[in-house]
């Protein structure tokens, strides 16, 4: 348990080099523990790999410092829960998504199969924002409009020939079970690029669509910061995963830091 919580703790540690891995020791199937009842008598003995799994199986608190993390699974097994009691905020994530450290967002997991979804969160400066609601932003439209542009500049290439194309598909606002307010904007970017752009005859630069992405934001406010989840996906992806990409977006809640 103790290489366990090492090497959980290392993948949270924001992008410091992991120290190397050492090998737990090996849990004989065999092996197995008994209890005595009180009055006497012993309880059945119970494998201790079972022992092992429903300890795993329950929820890991992570304490880094001052910043303390927790990881709980869910009914059902599918998510997990991320807490982060002290940046401030909890989601659910698919269970079987990693993390991705010095990705620059304050934390970012990825699916290991389909590199183009993934999800991060991001978290306004506490020394330059004072926000007080999610509505200092302006109407949802409005803040689509700023997603967006964001999205859009960050995604900005330098290469010739490359070309988007970009909408919002829908902004609205929700208030959740926790009572407060959060905006929920959905984007679509396709990028075009050409293969030959200096190729004299126009015919031969002919673009092509190179990715067709769908990006989807929660904003919410807490502790006077501005917290946005983010979720990209494969325009196919999120057709056939569109329920549990919504499940993650529902569950984002931002809490009062510790």
């Amino acid at each position: 348990m103790a290489a366990a919580a090492a090497a959980a703790a290392t993948a949270f540690s924001g992008g410091r080099r992991s120290p190397p891995r050492t090998r737990a020791a090996a849990v004989s199937p065999r092996a197995e523990v008994s209890c005595r009842r009180r009055g006497g008598g012993v309880l059945p003995a119970v494998p201790r790999r079972n022992v092992l799994s429903t300890m795993l199986s329950t929820s890991t608190v992570l304490i880094l410092g001052p910043k303390q993390i927790t990881l709980a699974e869910t009914t059902g097994g599918a998510f997990r829960e991320y807490i982060d009691t002290f940046d401030g905020y909890t989601f659910l994530y698919p269970k079987s998504w990693i993390q991705v450290k010095g990705a620059g967002a304050d934390i970012f997991f990825r699916d290991p199969f389909v590199l183009d979804e993934n999800m991060s969160v991001e978290i306004s400066s506490p020394s330059s924002s004072k926000y007080t609601s999610v509505e200092d932003l302006g109407p949802p439209e409005k803040a689509a409009e700023k997603v967006l542009k964001q999205y859009l500049t960050e995604f900005m290439s330098t290469r010739l020939g490359v070309r988007r194309e970009s909408n919002v598909l829908s902004a609205l606002s929700k208030v959740a079970d926790d009572g407060k307010l959060y905006y929920e904007v959905e984007v679509n970017i396709k990028s075009y690029a050409s293969n030959n752009e200096l190729a004299v005859m126009p015919q031969d630069r002919v673009q092509s669509l190179e990715w067709d992405r769908r990006y989807l934001s929660v904003l919410g406010v807490e502790n006077k910061r501005l917290y946005e989840l983010r979720l990209q996906t494969p325009e196919q992806v999120f057709m056939q995963e569109e329920e549990d990409l919504r499940r993650v977006m529902d569950s984002f809640r931002v809490i009062k830091a510790a």
